[in-house]
Parts: C-alpha cells; sequence; structure tokens
C-alpha cells in the first residue's frame, strides 16, 4: 500500500470533522451514504463548518481521492449521494 492510500484512508477512517459510518461510501444505495453523512455531521461537535459543507466535504474527498480507480458505477453512486444530500439539507439539487 503507497503512502497516498493510507493518508487518504487514515483522513477517512479518523477525521477531525466527522465519525463515519464503518464501510459507508461502499454502499450500493446513494440515499443511505447520505442519510449517514448527514447524521454523522449533525451530531459531530469537531467540525468546523456547517453539517451541510462538511458531509459534502467528506464525500467530495472519498471520490476525489479515489481519483481514477473509481469505478464508473461507483463514481454513479456517489454522485448520486451529492444529490440525495442535497434533499436531506433541504438544498437545490444540480443539473
Amino acid at each position: 500500500m503507497t503512502a497516498s492510500k493510507k493518508w487518504s484512508a487514515e483522513v477517512t477512517e479518523h477525521s477531525d470533522a466527522l465519525d463515519l459510518e464503518a464501510h459507508i461510501f461502499e454502499s450500493d444505495d446513494a440515499r443511505k451514504i447520505a442519510a449517514s453523512l448527514k447524521r454523522s455531521a449533525e451530531h459531530s461537535h469537531r467540525r468546523k463548518a456547517e453539517p451541510f459543507q462538511s458531509a459534502m466535504s467528506m464525500l467530495n474527498f472519498y471520490i476525489n481521492r479515489a481519483g481514477s480507480n473509481l469505478p464508473e458505477s461507483r463514481k454513479r453512486v456517489l454522485e448520486k449521494a451529492k444529490d440525495e444530500l442535497r434533499v436531506a439539507f433541504g438544498r437545490e439539487k444540480e443539473d
């Protein structure tokens, strides 16, 4: 395992902002991912930003760190989770 993979896994597992549900980004249910991120963000006392921003940042971080290694099917689920997260927080979905 390379240092960069260890680094990103460490951030995902031990974020200062959110306590994430184990293996949540492996779920095939975008709504479940969004609900878990929302729950984590709203219950965190360590986050520095608003819950929506913290949750979306963690999701984007995961997508960006996976980069080209992320299969297209996983990327579709995670991109849909962004829309579900917006809905969960009462924000407008992007087209």
